[in-house]
């Protein structure tokens, strides 16, 4: 499941342009990581969380807003090429969004592409591959809307495989 964590400060971009501009986030994520955005199945698994900050440059509040993005994938998701690339591509995509208010800075854009080895606070059940919590015995944790397609089978195989390969914390 691809995640975004993106911290804009309140009042950076219009409203308009930062509804824009974390869908468009949403498609480079999923593109970068290599699934279709258009298809609905696969953008239900994508998700976006916008956290508001205040930023201090030098310990006074910042004269321009910055920006940070945190995109986590599941491991494998990224190689060099695509680390650099979904870097490049949200740090355009946010100056785009800014729309010539300030000047064209990427300096002022940090992108963070993480993998993740296996899903926090779940693991995948031996004989289902759905994911349990570590500190339940009660068997299969289930999603209200389990997700499916080519991304979330993959996702599903990954954890599966880590769970046989990675002895955990």
């Amino acid at each position: 499941m691809p995640m975004l964590d993106a911290y804009i400060p309140e009042g950076a971009l219009s409203a308009q342009a930062e509804e824009k501009l974390l869908a468009r986030l949403t498609d480079l994520l999923l593109e970068h990581e290599g699934a279709d955005p258009t298809n609905e199945t696969v953008r239900s698994i994508a998700w976006v969380f916008v956290h508001r900050v205040d930023v201090y440059v030098a310990g006074a509040p910042a004269d321009a807003p910055r920006y940070r993005f945190v995109a986590s994938v599941p491991e494998g998701q990224f190689n060099p090429e695509r680390r650099q690339a979904i870097v490049e591509a949200i740090t355009e995509a946010v100056l785009d969004a800014e729309e010539g208010s300030r000047p064209r800075d990427p300096n002022r854009v940090w992108v963070f592409p993480t993998e993740i080895p296996r899903a926090r606070g779940a693991a995948p059940d031996a004989s289902s591959g759905s994911p349990t919590s570590p500190a339940s015995s009660s068997g299969p944790r289930r999603a209200a809307s389990t997700p499916s397609g080519p991304l979330a089978s993959a996702v599903a195989k990954r954890l599966r495989s880590h769970r046989n390969h990675d002895p955990g914390p």
